[in-house]
């Protein structure tokens, strides 16, 4: 009977044992998602901010949702809008200078987005808000739209244009070519309100699931055909850029990824060793502190690449 007892003891022992550690091993890499701390994303050459571009006055304007207009950036000038424009009072040392206003003396900005909208309204805020500027302008836009087109509402109420989640592909399919429609026309308005010329960057939308579709894991319904229809919204962006020679892509998708619900899975294919970290806010669909920092990075890093005004 003793060794009986002993066994069951031994056996009880390693089965609380394996529990605790199935419970340590499922709190650290499907719970916790820890933000880290300091810089956050890809590196900006401080050499192509060493020097003036251009003295031409430049109006530069932001456009679109809610990671435009700054929501989960830890005060107005962390946004990423206001800091590709102006360092913030206590930006990291190796990004001092870094940012357009040391490069483009002559620079305006405002910036138009609206938290919580959708890409009709963007259309609506060009047509309606964005004055017509002064020729001697140039323009650089900054503008995300489209994200929440794919998640507003979150499937609390049947899928609808704009609201599409937890719709089919082939219910979504019309609704992505009216984006289309509508994102060509809204690049023809804005170059128009432009005559001066100017440049449009406009974002991919990132993936807080890191491309799993695993909704559960950021605390929604299952969307079967999300990975799907997302992936068509992000298509629509680079073939409306691809149109034109003064739109360009910023890949946040690409720069997200890892950043999401996934971050601390070390054997998935997007783990990012370097900075195993969660970059979104605590709605999931914004980004947080340093999350816009790893923004402004490649918004400044597409624009270095791309803008005209380097040249003059």
């Amino acid at each position: 009977m003793a060794k009986k007892s002993r066994k069951r003891l031994i056996l009880l022992c390693i089965t609380a044992i394996g529990l605790l550690l199935f419970a340590v091993f499922y709190q650290r890499y499907y719970v916790a998602r820890p933000i880290g701390s300091g810089p956050a994303g890809p590196a900006v050459d401080r050499a192509a901010f060493a020097n003036v571009w251009s003295d031409r006055p430049v109006h530069v304007v932001g456009l679109g949702d809610s990671v435009t207009a700054g929501l989960g950036a830890k005060s107005t000038s962390h946004s990423y809008f206001n800091r590709v424009i102006q360092n913030p009072d206590d930006e990291f040392e190796q990004l001092h200078q870094v940012c357009l206003t040391s490069v483009l003396p002559n620079l305006t900005n405002e910036n138009y987005a609206i938290s919580g909208s959708e890409s009709t309204v963007h259309f609506d805020v060009i047509t309606e808000t964005l004055p017509v500027m002064d020729e001697r302008l140039y323009g650089i836009v900054l503008m995300t739209s489209g994200g929440n087109d794919l998640i507003h509402m979150y499937g609390k109420s049947p899928p609808r244009e704009c609201a599409m989640y937890g719709a089919t592909l082939e219910q979504a399919l019309p609704w992505i070519e009216n984006f289309e429609a509508r994102l060509g026309e809204m690049v023809s308005l804005i170059d128009q309100r432009f005559p001066g010329g100017c440049e449009i960057y406009i974002g991919d939308i990132y993936d807080p699931t890191d491309g799993t579709g695993d909704a559960g894991s950021i605390y929604l319904s299952r969307w079967p055909d999300g990975l799907a229809i997302h992936a068509r919204y992000n298509a629509v962006i680079r073939k409306v850029a691809g149109q034109r020679d003064n739109v360009f892509v910023v890949p946040l998708y690409e720069t997200f990824l890892g950043h999401g619900s996934q971050c601390r899975k070390f054997w998935r294919s997007t783990f990012r060793e370097e900075d195993p970290y969660f970059w979104f806010y605590s709605n999931i669909e914004d980004p947080n502190d340093r999350g816009y920092d790893a923004i402004r990075r490649v918004f400044l890093n597409t624009i270095v690449a791309n803008t005209k005004l380097r040249s003059e």
